[in-house]
């Protein structure tokens, strides 16, 4: 039974789903005393979706996820929109069924693009040139050979901005949303990592550690366990919420750490063109239709881990499915999305960054392009460490700088994020992220930060480290950004090549070529000269 408190806030999530639902009434929340009814009709729906008794345990996807950091500070409320768009256009067959067109969107690159549609980039034709490296203009038309025959499930489910921690979840309240809610997650407490935190804080520490939105690990919580406004029906969801059921990743934080990981998974995955097949509980596997976005590759992927294949087409495109649901508790995702516009800009530039210590020291470049933050991220972070003579993994004398000017808006836990824009949000804008960092107690929330301020000390601290060093990545409007094309990583001129592997890789500038190499050898040494 619900308390009167958790009726209300369930009576309130169905009347936002009846305003999405009826264009003609205006998204103001509104109460109605004949919701009971509906909102048990709806949640019977909504329960039936996905059996929550499979207790088939998931892999772990391989990668640093047990990295994680303490987020600092509020975030403030959002007001959902009204305004709805279009979902993207999915690529029309001609009369032949030979040929796709294709509209190219915001991210896109030609190889990504072309492997995709299994064809090669010299492959995909169109009338105006295309760009061999770099982004792809949003809008440009491309003919390309159909390899895959008849698609499926091509509807768009998500824009990309509900799925990445984006400036569409900026000013979204998640305490005050939980509390309203009402239900057990409201109530919850655990430890984690020695720290005893609420749901709340829970999901606000993975969404900021991830950049995951934080309302969609909020609906897939209420679709799998229905947390948000209820209470657990299965015990077993007690430990696995979610229910990837891996022995050693019991609790609401870690179930919703590999949540955010397999977001990543497929959202950066379909980002570089990498992830095309989906692989199902019950072993069966599905070739993703190549015209769709990152975002709905990301809720694809993370719900075949737990589902069968019946069991995903029931839970995504039944008549009423998830999309529906998370309708209900936020508001229209795709209204939302086109008061952002395009995550990842046509014209997308880094900002000058220097190289994160101070000019004449000599450091070494021992970690190519590999992941930003875990498996769920792209190869877009580098490590460098100082040439000290110090014993292997202890705080370093020397200092680490800042590349840029900024806000800090974390700090703690060895990892520190700076807000290049200034306007102190994570979701917006270029982000800097350090990691295994020791820092002095004055780099706080909210400091302002001048370029080539010392920042703190190098050291093994926070995730799988064997020897002191500094990890720095780059994110854009939440998105982590990947080392190498369509955005170069560069750092005082030098550019980021990518190497085959994670960790491989190399900097160059002029002719001059630096070598990733954890060793340390000679190759691998470089000094800022600027």
């Amino acid at each position: 039974m619900y308390s009167e408190k958790k009726s209300f806030a369930y009576r309130a999530a169905l009347a936002i789903f009846l305003v999405w639902v009826l264009p003609s009434l205006a998204c103001n929340f509104p109460f109605a005393e004949n919701s009971n009814r509906l909102a048990v009709e709806l949640q019977t729906t909504l329960t039936a979706m996905v059996d929550p008794g499979l207790h088939e345990p998931t892999p772990v996807p391989e990668g640093e996820v047990d990295q994680y950091l303490s987020p600092e500070g509020e975030i403030q409320s959002f007001i959902p929109t009204a305004v709805s768009i279009q979902r993207p256009i999915p690529p029309v067959l001609d009369g032949s069924g030979h040929s796709f067109t294709y509209l190219t969107a915001s991210g896109d690159i030609l190889q990504a693009v072309a492997k995709r549609f299994a064809v090669e980039p010299n492959e995909i034709l169109s009338a105006e040139p295309i760009p061999e490296v770099g982004l792809l203009p949003p809008g440009r038309v491309l003919m390309i050979p159909n390899q895959l025959g008849e698609l499926r499930y091509t509807e768009f489910l998500l824009p990309d901005s509900e799925v990445v921690n984006s400036p569409s979840a900026r000013d979204f309240q998640i305490e005050e949303f939980i509390n309203a809610a009402g239900g057990y997650l409201s109530e919850h407490y655990e430890q984690v990592n020695g720290s005893f935190l609420s749901g709340a804080e829970i999901v606000r520490k993975v969404s900021l550690e991830n950049s995951i939105n934080p309302r969609l690990l909020l609906a897939l919580l209420e679709l799998r366990s229905g947390w948000v406004y209820g209470d657990p029906v299965d015990p077993g969801q007690l430990d696995y919420p979610i229910g990837f059921y891996v022995p050693d990743y019991k609790g609401l934080y870690y179930e919703l750490v590999l949540t955010a990981t397999h977001l990543g998974v497929g959202y950066y995955g379909w980002r570089s063109g990498e992830k095309t097949i989906l692989t199902f509980q019950d072993g069966s596997v599905l070739r993703l239709s190549p015209g769709l976005n990152p975002g709905t590759v990301g809720l694809q992927t993370v719900l075949s881990k737990i589902s069968t294949q019946e069991e995903w087409r029931n839970t995504l495109y039944a008549e009423t499915g998830f999309v529906d649901l998370y309708s209900a508790m936020f508001g229209d995702p795709w209204g939302q999305a086109a008061e952002i516009g395009d995550l990842i800009p046509a014209d997308l530039t880094q900002p000058d960054l220097l190289l994160p210590f101070a000019v004449g020291e000599r450091w070494s470049f021992t970690g190519g392009p590999h992941r930003s933050w875990n498996a769920g991220s792209p190869r877009g972070a580098l490590d460098f460490s100082p040439v000290t003579g110090e014993p292997a993994c202890t705080t370093s004398r020397a200092w680490v700088t800042a590349s840029a000017p900024g806000v800090v808006t974390r700090a703690g836990d060895s990892v520190l994020a700076i807000d290049l824009d200034g306007d102190g949000y994570e979701q917006t804008g270029w982000v800097l992220v350090y990691l295994h960092m020791v820092m002095p107690e004055d780099i706080l929330p909210g400091k302002t930060i001048a370029v080539d301020e010392p920042l703190g000390h190098p050291s093994c601290e926070r995730g799988q480290s064997t020897g002191t060093h500094i990890h720095l990545a780059r994110k854009y409007n939440g998105e982590w950004i990947q080392a190498g094309d369509p955005v170069p990583f560069m750092l005082s001129g030098w550019e980021t090549i990518v190497g085959e592997k994670n960790y491989q890789g190399e900097l160059h500038k002029g002719e001059q070529i630096i070598t990733a190499n954890p060793g340390g050898p000679s190759s691998s040494l470089i000094t800022r000269d600027q």
